[in-house]
């Protein structure tokens, strides 16, 4: 229906999804190998961590510059170009030799997953009008990265206990392989445009610089402290240079992100959405991983295989918020999904020292997942509404940013909360203590989110959702 101007919708919505599902299931797949990472390559206990942070730090801090790339040079370009950049540096990581090797292995696939998600994003809602047919796909794709992220656990135990943890790296290359195979069969290619927008510099520069300082200091809190000198110092620095960001992207013809975008209740309900979603949902996922190694006893495989049910859930809140949504507002999903959400996460909290997985983790997972499989895709396709073709790219960076800093911001405020109630405590009770109140905190942050959800997104879609304001954009040619 679509060929002519955007490609085969089928061919783009199942390579976006597998872009998707790798760069998610990067998040969650080395975390679990963490252990025998140290031991191979003689990682310091207090370095072992930027194994993880150094992802969620250039993945989060080049996002906004990723997002408004895909629109000035191109959607298919960016998308391809990051993954192919994607698969070399999981081959790098892979044989890594050193410790240096592999975090700077990591930073890279960060960087390229900036490139990759937004443009995947984009690619989906230029693809796909408003309305039935974008509810749709982003329910695929919202389904998919979900999976990657739950999945991740899974294929991290069971890789690293059975084939050895170079497999968390290096299985990434034949789904990457397979994504991109897909992208000349119908992946629409652009225009080259001899009157495109330059890159905002100054805003890509503050905007990348600040984010990242941000992450940065946000995810030393587990050792430095929020109180202490480094922290404040650092996220000072990020808040002044956000703030430069904002007035100088008030000042460009063509800025990295476009506030008047942000006045839109769509975007801006959707993005406060996400943040507070994704504080609750990422913090929550690593109580309850804790939990079940911690205070269950359970091995690395065994809770990676504890997390399907959760995938499967998701799967179930995804298929169903397609046919709520259909016809009306992306608020009939979003608002009961994140009060099922919270009540899950409450659920949650009533574990105990002596429970077991069939007592206190596989109800509430269910509950908890379908509960945000019900939001998933809504609020990607609140995100976009109204936003025209020439920015879809920004609108994409910026919904990846609020998820990601969302995730970092909530993850290390709920474990300093946790860690601040199990005190010096190191047994069962006093570590089943803090992580409950951590997942406790992240179901009052759902419960936030619905009241968002239900106060700043409007009552109805829109029948025919005019621009926010066109921008030059690069149409597709027939593929």
């Amino acid at each position: 229906m679509y060929r002519n101007s955007r490609g085969r919708p089928g061919v783009v919505l199942a390579a976006a999804a597998v872009a998707q599902f790798v760069v998610a299931l990067d998040m969650a797949v080395v975390n679990v190998a963490l252990p025998s990472i140290r031991t191979s390559l003689g990682f310091a206990p207090v370095d072992l961590a930027w194994v993880v942070h150094v992802y969620a730090l250039t993945f989060g801090g080049f996002l906004l510059l990723g997002g408004r790339a895909c629109d000035l040079y191109g959607r298919r370009r960016l998308f391809t170009g990051g993954l192919a950049a994607f698969a070399l540096f999981s081959l790098l990581g892979g044989l890594a030799q050193a410790p240096w090797q592999l975090v700077a292995a990591r930073a890279g696939q960060g960087l390229a997953a900036a490139a990759v998600a937004p443009a995947a994003l984009a690619l989906l809602t230029t693809t796909f009008p408003e309305g039935r047919d974008r509810v749709r796909a982003l329910g695929v794709w919202s389904a998919v990265n979900a999976a990657g992220g739950a999945l991740g656990v899974l294929a991290g135990g069971l890789l690293t206990e059975y084939a050895g943890w170079r497999w968390v790296m290096l299985v990434n290359l034949p789904i990457v392989a397979g994504a991109l195979a897909l992208v000349p069969v119908g992946v629409p290619a652009e225009e080259h445009r001899a009157d495109r927008p330059r890159l905002d510099v100054l805003g890509a520069v503050l905007a990348t610089t600040g984010t990242g300082l941000l992450v940065f200091g946000v995810v030393r809190t587990g050792t430095r402290g929020w109180t202490s000198a480094a922290t404040l110092s650092t996220l000072g620095a990020a808040a002044v240079l956000l703030a430069a960001f904002v007035l100088a992207e008030s000042r460009v013809r063509a800025p990295l992100v476009r506030l008047g975008l942000l006045r839109s209740r769509w975007v801006a309900g959707a993005n406060v959405f996400v943040f507070l979603a994704a504080a609750g949902q990422f913090a929550a996922f690593y109580f309850v991983s804790l939990y079940m190694q911690g205070v269950l006893g359970m091995g690395a495989a065994a809770t990676g295989a504890a997390f399907v049910p959760f995938s499967a859930g998701v799967v179930v809140g995804s298929v169903a918020a397609t046919r709520i949504t259909t016809d009306r507002s992306p608020r009939a999903s979003l608002i009961p999904g994140a009060l099922l959400a919270a009540a899950g996460l409450a659920w949650f909290a009533l574990m105990s020292p002596d429970g077991g997985f069939l007592t206190d983790v596989l109800g509430p997972s269910v509950l908890t997942s379908v509960g945000l499989g019900l939001c998933l895709a809504p609020v990607a396709a609140a995100a976009t509404t109204g936003v025209p073709r020439g920015e879809a790219g920004m609108a994409a960076g910026v919904l990846n940013s609020a998820r990601q800093l969302g995730g970092c911001v909530g993850l290390a405020a709920l474990a300093t909360a946790a860690a601040g109630r199990t005190g010096s405590g190191t047994g069962a009770a006093a570590l089943n203590s803090g992580y409950a109140l951590g997942v406790l905190t992240g179901a009052a942050l759902l419960l936030v989110a619905a009241l968002v959800a239900a106060t700043v997104l409007p009552r109805h879609r829109p029948a025919a959702s005019a621009p926010l304001r066109a921008e030059p954009e690069l149409e597709g040619t027939p593929s």
